[in-house]
């Protein structure tokens, strides 16, 4: 058993622990009300995207000249997996539910005779996915340099994937991020965008508004659709911003209070060693005054 320095030691360093955790906590908590607002006002600018541009393609569907972020190369051999994770850890399973996702996918197209490559934005993603898929990571972008996200990060980043599509290194880019809906709820997303997957107008829905384009659908969508790319990986970097905080925020609170219930074992335990021992030094000294 523990002497009671040890334990006076351990519950010591207990309280430390759950004074660093709680610290933690209200910064995350801090910050998730900024990243939240970003992500929250992303989200409608690039709705909005999507739907000009789905107008627009419907427009120039069938067309010959169409380009080929949209049309596509013709096949899907080669799957181009951008996965976006935290810079930093002590964020739950914020991380690795969104390399589970990507790895799942990652295994399923090789099971169907498919050639896979990642693009890591992020260390954590990175330093999970190397230990199984080190040789088909291609590039790494670590953002623990940026203080403050911005659409120039995307507009990085997009470039990089453009630069690696337009050199024929893969037919079919996957956006993987998580998608921020509560503090306790952030949902892994995975997101086609390469090919841009258009979505189809509903049964029931009314007539779409007819639309003249000058210049023509096909020019315009040429230098709008990489526009587009950058903005759906900023909205991506925004919500994994509000998602890690809100992990964050959640497992550092979950870990305070697992703390003070230890604080509360280890205190009693302390407490009944200590009245055993009071009892005991009692007890011999009352039994030497009698033998006396």
């Amino acid at each position: 058993m523990a002497s009671l320095k040890d334990m006076r030691v351990r519950i010591a360093s207990t309280k430390a622990t759950q004074k660093i955790t709680k610290a933690m906590q209200m910064v995350a908590a801090s910050k998730l009300r900024r990243a939240q607002h970003a992500a929250e006002a992303a989200r409608p600018y690039a709705d909005k995207m999507d739907a000009v541009i789905s107008n627009i393609a419907a427009a120039a569907n069938g067309s010959p000249g169409a380009p080929a972020l949209l049309a596509g190369t013709g096949k899907d051999q080669v799957h181009l997996l951008l996965v976006c994770t935290g810079e930093r850890g002590l964020s739950g399973a914020f991380n690795s539910s969104i390399v589970r996702l990507a790895r799942e996918r990652a295994q399923s197209l090789i099971a169907q005779g498919k050639e896979v490559k990642f693009f890591c934005v992020g260390r954590k993603g990175y330093e999970q996915l190397r230990r199984t898929f080190e040789r088909q990571i291609v590039e790494h972008l670590d953002l623990r340099s940026v203080r403050q996200l911005g659409f120039v990060n995307a507009e990085d980043i997009a470039t990089k994937v453009l630069a690696r599509f337009d050199a024929g290194e893969f037919d079919v880019c996957t956006l993987f991020y998580s998608r921020f809906k509560s503090v306790i709820a952030q949902i892994p997303t995975a997101q086609q965008i390469i090919p841009l997957e258009v979505a189809a107008p509903a049964a029931n829905a009314a007539p779409a508004t007819s639309y003249e384009y000058e210049p023509e659908e096909d020019e315009i969508l040429t230098s709008l659709l990489p526009r587009n790319l950058a903005v759906q990986i900023f909205r991506a970097l925004l919500e994994n911003n509000a998602s890690f905080y809100g992990a964050q925020m959640s497992a550092m609170d979950n870990a305070t209070r697992n703390a003070g219930e230890m604080i509360r074992k280890q205190t009693l335990i302390y407490n009944r060693t200590r009245q055993a021992q009071i009892t005991k030094e009692l007890i011999e000294i009352i039994s030497g005054a009698e033998a006396v």
